[in-house]
C-alpha cells in the first residue's frame, strides 16, 4: 500500500500541475472563442454583411479557436501534435480536392455577400443570363427571367464573370435612333423630338439630354436621342417616346424611310 500511495503521489506531482494546466488553457480557450466570436460577429454586421455569413463565419472563427486551443492542451502533456496537424492539414486538403466546385461556388457566395455587387430585386446579366434577382444563396443565386423562367446560377458562374447591374444607378440614359427621309426636314424634325421630350416629366434636366444628327445612311438621316431618366422610367419612356415621335413625324409630314430593294428583271424590265 505503502509503494501505491507513493506511486499515487509521484503521478499527481507530475502530472497535477500538467491538468490543472490544461483546464485553465481549456477554459481561457472558450472565453477567447466565444470573445473572438462575438467580435467578429459585431465587425460583421456593422458592414451590413447577410446574417447567414454573419451566423457562419462567427462560428467558423470560434471552430478555429477552439482547434488550437486542443491542440495547445495536447502539447501541455508532452503529446507529439505534428501528426496530429499533418493529418488534419491531409484530410483538409482531401475534402477541398474533392468538394473544389463546392468550395469555389461557396467562396464566391461569400465575396457576393460581403461585397454586394447587387441585391435582391436588381435586374442583372451575369454568366449570359438576364433577370431580376429573386434570392442570394450561399453557393447559388435565383434569377427570374423577364417571361418569369426560374434560373439557378452557381455563384462561381456569376462572380467570375463580366456582371452588369442595371439598377446599380439611380438613373440611366435612354439611347434611341430615328430615321428620316432625306427629303424631310432635319430643323423640323430635330424640333418635334425636342418638343416631344420637354413635355415628358419624366426626363431629367441634368445630365441634360442629346439630340443630334449621327448618321448619313443608306436611305435615312438618323437622329440619336439620348434623354436620362430614373431607372424605374427607362421603358415606359423609351416606349413612349417612340411611340410619339412616330405619330408627329406621320402628322407633320415627316418621312421615316424603310428599306426597298430594287430588282433587275433580265428582260432589261425593273421593278
Amino acid at each position: 500500500m505503502e509503494a501505491v500511495w507513493e506511486k499515487l503521489i509521484d503521478f499527481a506531482t507530475s502530472y497535477g500541475i500538467n491538468v490543472i494546466g490544461a483546464i485553465i488553457i481549456l477554459i481561457i480557450g472558450r472565453i477567447a472563442a466565444g470573445i473572438f466570436r462575438n467580435i467578429i460577429r459585431k465587425v460583421l454586421r456593422r458592414s451590413r454583411t447577410d446574417e447567414s455569413i454573419v451566423s457562419f463565419v462567427g462560428s467558423l472563427s470560434y471552430v478555429l479557436v477552439m482547434v488550437f486551443t486542443v491542440i495547445a492542451v495536447l502539447r501541455k502533456f508532452g503529446i507529439e501534435t505534428a501528426s496530429f496537424v499533418a493529418v488534419l492539414a491531409a484530410g483538409g486538403f482531401a475534402i477541398g480536392f474533392a468538394l473544389q466546385g463546392s468550395l469555389s461556388n461557396f467562396a464566391s457566395g461569400i465575396l457576393i455577400l460581403v461585397f454586394r455587387p447587387f441585391k435582391i430585386g436588381d435586374y442583372i446579366k451575369a454568366a449570359g443570363i438576364g433577370g431580376s434577382v429573386k434570392e442570394i444563396r450561399l453557393f447559388n443565386t435565383i434569377l427570374a427571367t423577364p417571361d418569369n423562367v426560374k434560373v439557378i446560377v452557381p455563384n462561381s458562374k456569376i462572380y467570375g464573370d463580366v456582371i452588369k447591374n442595371y439598377a446599380g444607378y439611380d438613373t440611366r440614359r435612354v439611347d434611341m435612333v430615328f430615321g428620316i427621309g432625306y427629303d424631310s426636314s432635319i430643323p423640323r424634325a430635330y424640333d418635334i423630338i425636342q418638343k416631344i421630350l420637354d413635355a415628358d416629366q419624366r426626363i431629367l434636366n441634368d445630365p441634360p439630354l442629346t439630340i443630334a444628327v449621327s448618321e448619313l445612311a443608306d436611305s435615312s438621316v438618323n437622329f440619336v436621342v439620348r434623354p436620362w431618366v430614373k431607372r424605374e422610367d427607362y421603358w415606359n419612356v423609351k416606349c413612349d417616346v417612340t411611340r410619339k415621335v412616330k405619330e408627329e413625324f406621320d402628322a407633320n409630314g415627316i418621312n421615316i424611310p424603310f428599306p426597298q430593294r430594287v430588282i433587275h428583271m433580265v428582260g432589261g424590265g425593273t421593278q
